[in-house]
């Protein structure tokens, strides 16, 4: 995908009253009235809704409720002055820039450079307490400005050049918010000539399908652009527009760009980006709501629920103590200090958190959520302002007035408790995993075919390279959460990120090619959880490399148990395996004690350790290898400059002192392997008892099946990277399983990372358990000696599924699964193609028009040979694999239907000579991602195969449901060497 830069504003700069306030400030008298000002300043009587959308927005700009004069805002109105000032005085318009530094016409972002002074001066303007508020001269210089931009930079004649971020979204987000704010010192005739110069740039037709460069973060930016070029223009047609090209964003996605229902959120394509792209559209979003409510244009769509229960399921789990973890920030962790931001502020994972939590704040204060849901995310807003020791929100330069007045209001209200950071575990399918207990968090980052090694792109995140081979951060709840703020990205070796197997071959800067185009070619990557602990594996692949190997990480209590295995390469260059990488910081004081003995900490140390059993870093945590292992480890000074990972950052030298812990498998191993045991927050003296008293036992650590036991919580976890055994568990295929047994109860959990099976048999050795008290997509087929499990993996993106079995109670009668291949495939068409025969090929097409006769609706026909069943059918499910193929959207229902006979030939069979279809039976959605669609046809099989006389066949039909229109969907036939349909049956 072609995608482009979409970073938030470089200048963070602080924001601005409304056109109400400013009126009240204009002049020194009524400045020093606004000093004392401690209220919600009252909003004026609006002319028309144009006028009090506008206020409405201001306000968003420009903050209420907070004095002027207290800290932090005194503060951050005099450096908005100084800024404004700055700008004033360096403004030259002439043939070919409004400011010497910033030319117009070659480099888009130049124009919304411009544009973002502006506004910056706008909001000195009208702020009070600035140095400029109501400044004649200032308002003289902004109107000069807009003018000269759209004479010379953004104008309806404009070809544009370079990004198309910038002319679309950039340059007129940044213009309308300066015309709304300066909207008494403009012209009718200003705003209509602006107003055309967006036309220009951002038709209607911009959103017209949800599709390419118009989706998840990018559709809300081009729909604020749109509602603000109606608001200013005063114009109904584009707020109308906007607001209804908003509905796309709102449901959950099967592929591709948007929110997923297990809370993934990935943009250009492949790339997990809940922190700098989805925290845009959570930008966008809250003021969306905020700027439509109330209107006739307020957001009414039932399925904008999906934006607020990914609040917490999408953000919340990547927000900790107040930073959101990197690795759902995409290329966004290379930034660091742009040269573009005058205040030279350090965009980080805090700083990135501060706009997370004061996006979840607006949202809580827009009025559109429930009373109930608000509250709970104030709650949870409160707790992460409270505990950022490291980064608070209010000392941050970058953080706006209105977010900083809205925190403030927030802590001072003491109605509203604080919510502890919650304890649990998270896989998403977006091949990322969170692991929080109390006092500590980690985060996964992985990769496979579905996502990416890492992003570049517009020169940013140039060594970004092994990023998703397995990194694994960590945070502790009063120690650490400085670890990747303090300049980590800049001066860490991009061959030693924490928990990554790499091979040392040297990459170049960019390497791979951009926007997410390098991919593994593994699909294993990914895991199980019972929401309480998580098995999760990698088949890992290297970057323009030969490595291969498997590596898992178990999450426990008070650990993360980590394995590798089968680690080969032939690049002819060193291959290894950080344990960790901690960075010191600049003072280097840090005791590390490795079995007992303190080490040195002069700079330029290392060591090789043989049978190693401990390391501890003082004030951070601890790593036990168990049963002694090699270990080497190294305290080295690093000097690096955010220029050298991000082209267009400062190039200041930065020197960061690290303490490095890494498995050093060598030149060109063969499956080498390894084990250690991650302690966040634990002491030498814990790590050495761990050492002594191991709570984990190493069940299997091969190419083939990585797993361990834990008993204290009665844990084993076992990720198969093929069929097999390990302890206790069997399984049929590959998959990942999670296995409780506590107080006479077993709790499995099954998924399939790699997506590939509809189904997966799990026998488990245990012959006490009997009834089953809970089930969901899991077949029990006998508990009668070996428990005996059918988990439907099939279209669940990897997700799990899960069964608990108890000591009491009744056995089940016991089962058989089937799984039946289709005698019959073949599609039909109707219209002028009514008498065609479809059958005999490798795929079939599926797609209701809802018109009758037009030719284009198509309907697939399926028949399989049930006779040889014996016993009840209970369950019965009809699989088939495909993808949605229809430029008018990504993804479709599928209906299967009974037909009225199994008369037809799979050669023969045309529209016209095709079966009815009497009965509806169940549904499923496919994506263009192609992948498993179950359909319940459990009436239809037991009917066929109850039959009295019957031949045991039973045929059925896949379409769309009736009355609703489709999208065309192709999916395999039994003639497909890949992914044919099957009947899985249960029967009893």
């Amino acid at each position: 995908m072609n995608a482009s830069q979409h970073a938030p504003d470089p200048l963070n700069t602080p924001t601005a009253l409304s056109r109400r306030r400013l009126l009240q400030v204009a002049g020194a008298t009524a400045v020093a009235a606004a000093a004392s000002h401690l209220l919600r300043p009252p909003v004026a009587q609006a002319a028309d809704t144009y006028d009090s959308m506008r206020t409405t927005w201001v306000q968003l700009l420009t903050g209420t409720g907070f004095d002027p004069t207290a800290v932090p805002f005194s503060g951050a109105l005099s450096s908005l002055g100084s800024q404004a000032g700055s700008f004033q005085s360096t403004m030259a318009p002439r043939t070919g820039s409004l400011w010497p530094d910033l030319p117009i016409g070659s480099v888009s972002a130049n124009v919304t450079s411009s544009y973002l002074r502006l506004r910056t001066m706008a909001l000195a303007h009208v702020q009070p307490n600035t140095g400029l508020t109501g400044s004649s001269s200032l308002a003289s210089a902004i109107a000069t400005g807009l003018d000269w931009m759209h004479a010379n930079a953004y104008t309806p004649a404009t070809t544009t050049y370079n990004n198309w971020w910038d002319w679309q979204i950039g340059a007129p987000q940044r213009m309308l918010d300066t015309c709304a704010v300066m909207y008494a010192h403009l012209t009718p005739a200003q705003i209509a000539k602006y107003c055309a110069a967006i036309d220009h740039f951002v038709p209607a037709s911009v959103v017209a399908t949800y599709s390419g460069l118009s989706t998840g973060a990018n559709r809300v930016d081009l729909c604020r652009v749109l509602a603000l070029r109606g608001v200013v223009g005063k114009s109904s047609s584009p707020i109308s527009t906007a607001q209804q090209a908003l509905s796309p964003v709102f449901p959950n996605v099967l592929y591709g760009d948007g929110i997923y229902a297990d809370g993934s959120y990935l943009q250009h394509t492949y790339i997990p980006y809940a922190g700098t792209y989805g925290q845009v559209l959570l930008n966008g979003l809250s003021k969306m709501f905020t700027l439509l409510a109330g209107t006739t244009w307020a957001v009414t769509d039932p399925k904008v629920q999906n934006i607020f229960t990914a609040v917490t399921t999408a953000w919340a789990p990547f927000v900790y103590n107040g930073l959101i973890m990197d690795g759902v920030c995409g290329r966004g962790t290379s930034r660091g200090i742009l040269n573009s931001d005058p205040l030279k502020i350090q965009q980080d994972d805090h700083t990135r958190g501060h706009s997370v939590v004061s996006d979840i704040l607006r949202l809580a204060t827009s009025g559109l959520a429930s009373p109930a849901q608000s509250a709970a995310w104030k709650s949870m807003v409160k707790g992460w302002l409270q505990r950022d020791y490291y980064g608070p929100l209010l000392s941050s330069k970058g953080v706006e007035i209105p977010e900083l007045a809205r925190a403030r209001a927030l802590l001072d209200d003491s109605t509203v408790a604080a919510a502890a950071e919650p304890v649990g575990s998270r896989v998403f399918g977006m091949d990322r995993a969170v692991h929080r207990r109390s006092g500590w968090s980690a985060q996964l980052s992985l990769c496979s075919a579905r996502t990416s090694f890492y992003e570049t792109g517009n020169g940013e995140n140039l060594r970004g390279w092994h990023t998703n081979s397995g990194m694994l951060s960590w945070y502790g709840d009063t120690y650490g959460n400085g670890h990747y703020s303090d300049a980590f990205w800049p001066t860490v070796d991009p061959y030693m990120l924490p928990g990554t197997t790499v091979s040392t071959l040297p990459l170049a800067d960019a390497a791979g090619g951009a926007w997410g185009a390098p991919h593994p070619n593994a699909t294993w990557a990914g895991g199980t959880t019972d929401g309480t602990y998580s098995a999760v594996g990698q088949d890992v692949r290297g970057l323009q490399s030969t490595l291969t190997g498997k590596k898992s990480w178990f999450c426990l209590d008070d650990s993360i148990f980590c394995l590798g295995a089968g680690i080969t390469c032939t690049d002819g260059a060193g291959v290894q395996t950080t344990v960790d990488n901690r960075n010191l910081g600049a003072n280097n004081s840090q005791v590390f004690t490795v079995d007992g003995t303190v080490q040195p900490s002069a700079l330029g140390w290392s060591q090789t350790f043989t049978d190693c059993r401990y390391m501890a870093v003082g004030g951070m945590g601890a790593w036990v290898f168990p049963g002694g292992a090699t270990v080497r480890a190294k305290r080295v000074a690093r000097t690096g400059a955010w220029s050298d990972i991000n082209t267009t950052s400062s190039t200041a030298p930065i020197t960061r002192n690290y303490l490095s812990m890494w498995f050093d498998h060598g030149v060109n191993p063969a499956n080498a392997h390894y084990s250690y045991q991650l302690m966040p927050g634990a002491t030498a003296a814990a790590a050495a008892a761990r050492a002594a008293a191991p709570n984990v036992t190493v069940v299997s650590n091969t190419t083939r099946v990585q797993a361990i036991s834990c008993p204290s919580p009665g844990l084993t976890m076992a990720n198969f990277f093929a069929a097999g055994s390990a302890g206790p568990i069997t399984v049929d295929r590959p998959c990942s399983v999670l296995m409780k047994e506590q107080s006479g109860n077993m709790t499995v959990v099954v998924s399939d990372p790699t997506r590939a099976a509809i189904t997966v048999r799990v026998t488990i050795a245990r012959s006490t358990y009997k009834s089953v008290s809970a089930s969901s997509g899991v077949q029990v087929l006998t508990t009668s000696g070996p428990v005996v499990l059918l988990a439907e993996t099939g279209g669940r993106h990897g997700a799990g599924r899960t069964v608990t079995l108890s000591t009491s109670g009744t056995a089940p009668a016991s089962a058989t699964a089937s799984h039946l291949d289709a005698t019959a495939t073949a599609y039909v068409r109707d219209g002028s193609y009514a008498n065609t025969n479809y059958g005999n090929a490798t795929t079939m097409v599926v797609k209701n028009t809802n018109t009758a006769n037009d030719g284009y609706n198509r309907r697939s026909l399926l028949k399989f040979d049930v006779s040889g069943l014996t016993g009840r059918v209970s369950r019965a499910v009809l699989w088939v694999y495909g993808s949605v193929q229809d430029s008018a959207g990504d993804h479709t229902t599928l209906q299967a239907f009974t037909t009225s006979s199994g008369n037809w030939t799979e050669t023969g069979v045309t529209w016209n000579s095709a079966p009815a279809t009497p009965t509806a039976l169940g549904t499923g959605m496919v994506s263009k991602g192609s992948d498993w669609v179950g359909l319940d046809v459990t009436s239809a099989v037991a009917a066929a195969q109850a039959s009295a006389g019957g031949d045991g066949i039973v045929s059925l039909a896949v379409f769309e449901p009736l009355g609703a229109a489709g999208m065309a969907t192709v999916l395999n036939t039994r003639l497909n060497a890949v992914n044919p349909p099957k009947l899985q049956v249960i029967t009893s």
